[in-house]
């Protein structure tokens, strides 16, 4: 069983019900999620030994936060306790040619404003095989970002390996600044996941492919594929690509490339989407468990697409799948049969 550490920001989500919009909504549905702590969640459910790494405040909702983590198998005991609030996002679901909105509560959360002494990064990463963070981390603040460089360092020190969803995020932070701050991460990372504007903004690599289009043929990432490779030392980069034809209905394949050989997924075509917040994590996860648990980047990889696919049936931030189902849906059975 492989030690997978994540670190980064859990949140409240409050989702107005059905596809309603923010104006019409006099409730919200309730769940807890965040960039690393799905993809500790994926990890829980595969099996894996996974710890989350943040802080939340001593009050009940922080409280809240961490029971969600535990109810799916997630090690909680590197959360450390304090600050003065829980981050909050609203989501409003969108449906065919209307787009999904997410509006941050976050500023001066505890995550934050969490410091170095909050956590020992030696003992944590101790025993670890797999330490992954987000752009997302050190995207909420200048404090974080110092967490995130020292948490890299202590996993370079034990020998972890470091995968980095790249996940920029517009409402955070410009492209200057996280270019400023993600660049000389990269010298930490092992294998950097991002899709096409990810690399674009928070790395400066502009690939071939006309995204607000939905056209994502894998050949344009090919040379910026290499180009990142020459020039950050990955082992490998990873990318998804999205067709996004509307909001319910998408195209969704991948692309991996070790420094020696490209492969592409195949490719799944997801009509309705149920919900796609958490989808990238869903793929970080599932690549995770993929390439501590499989032979080869082939194998890896399409555990991946068929977790995030799956991911996109599922309401609320988590994957809640298991080995099986994805290993059903990546070996082909994709009928949706009720199981007896």
């Amino acid at each position: 069983m492989a030690k997978v550490v994540t670190m980064g920001e859990i949140m409240l989500r409050l989702s107005s019900p059905g596809q309603k919009r923010f104006v019409q909504s006099d409730s919200y549905d309730v769940v807890y999620g965040g960039g690393e702590a799905n993809v500790a969640v994926s990890c829980a459910n595969y099996g894996d030994e996974a710890y989350f790494v943040s802080k939340v405040p001593v009050h009940e909702i922080g409280q809240c936060a961490v029971n969600a983590l535990r109810r799916f198998g997630v090690n909680t005991s590197y959360v450390a306790r304090g600050g003065n609030r829980l981050g909050i996002y609203y989501l409003e679901s969108g449906a065919s040619m209307r787009p999904s909105k997410v509006i941050y509560d976050r500023a001066g959360s505890s995550m934050a404003e969490a410091e170095l002494s909050d956590f020992d990064f030696d003992v944590i990463m101790q025993d670890a095989q797999w330490f992954h963070w987000s752009g997302i981390t050190p995207a909420i603040s200048d404090k974080a970002a110092e967490l995130t460089k020292l948490a890299c360092e202590a996993a370079q020190r034990h020998g972890v390996t470091v995968s980095c969803d790249l996940n920029f995020r517009k409402k955070l932070w410009t492209p200057e600044k996280a270019q400023s701050i993600m660049k000389p991460l990269m010298q930490y990372v092992d294998v950097c996941i991002g899709n096409e504007e990810d690399a674009q903004l928070c790395l400066g690599f502009k690939p071939n492919a006309d995204v607000e289009g939905g056209k994502t043929d894998a050949e344009g990432y090919y040379n910026i594929f290499k180009a990142m490779m020459e020039q950050f030392c990955f082992k490998y980069v990873v990318s998804t690509l999205r067709e996004s034809i509307s909001a319910s209905h998408n195209g969704w394949k991948a692309l991996i490339y070790n420094g020696k050989e490209f492969y592409q997924s195949k490719r799944y075509d997801i009509l309705p989407i149920i919900d796609r917040v958490g989808g990238g994590d869903s793929f970080s996860g599932g690549l995770i468990h993929g390439l501590l648990t499989y032979d080869n980047q082939a194998d890896a990889l399409e555990f991946a697409v068929a977790a995030s696919a799956l991911k996109h049936t599922i309401p609320g931030d988590f994957n809640i799948v298991s080995v099986a189902e994805v290993e059903s849906l990546a070996g082909g059975n994709a009928n949706g049969r009720v199981q007896r």
